[in-house]
């Protein structure tokens, strides 16, 4: 079964626009479908929201720069579209189970948390990568083009 080709254009300008504010509203408008259409057929195709895929991909990514001790969780949150790095907290605790502070000092090896803390966070850092390696397959299995057959003329 190939994947449908809205999903497939959302998921590429979800992707492409990541670091910026979008709303459901203008995602509808860019598209030009109603908004719980897309609310619908985007959970139905990806088991996920629109506004779950964009927290959850925004935090995966911001991951990276979180563990650099040169980078603030502040500079982090605006990078990765968050609003606020109240907001940003708030959806990285969430996502991942404890703070933005907590995950550095815990993959710089500085925190003790304990064993089921530890197998937690890990799991929810699968399941983010998961979901990314779910939305890439997705982008991938797109229905290939038919080819246009040409005659050929023998002169």
């Amino acid at each position: 079964m190939y994947s449908n080709s809205l999903i497939i254009k959302v998921l590429n300008y979800l992707n492409s626009n990541l670091y910026q504010k979008i709303e459901l509203d203008s995602l509808a408008q860019v598209f030009h479908y109603n908004k719980f259409y897309l609310i619908r057929l985007f959970k139905k195709e990806l088991g996920i929201t629109i506004n779950d895929y964009l927290n959850q991909m925004r935090i995966y990514n911001s991951l990276e720069l979180i563990v650099n001790p040169n980078y603030s969780c502040l500079k982090a949150a605006l990078t990765f579209g968050f609003s606020s790095l109240e907001y940003y907290s708030e959806t990285f605790k969430d996502i991942i189970g404890i703070s933005p502070l907590k995950y550095r000092a815990f993959y710089l090896k500085k925190d003790n948390l304990t064993d089921d803390t530890k197998n937690l966070v890990i799991n929810k850092v699968i399941n983010l990568h998961n979901l990314k390696e779910k939305s890439n397959y997705y982008l991938r299995n797109t229905k290939p083009k038919s080819f246009v057959k040409v005659k050929k003329r023998f002169t």
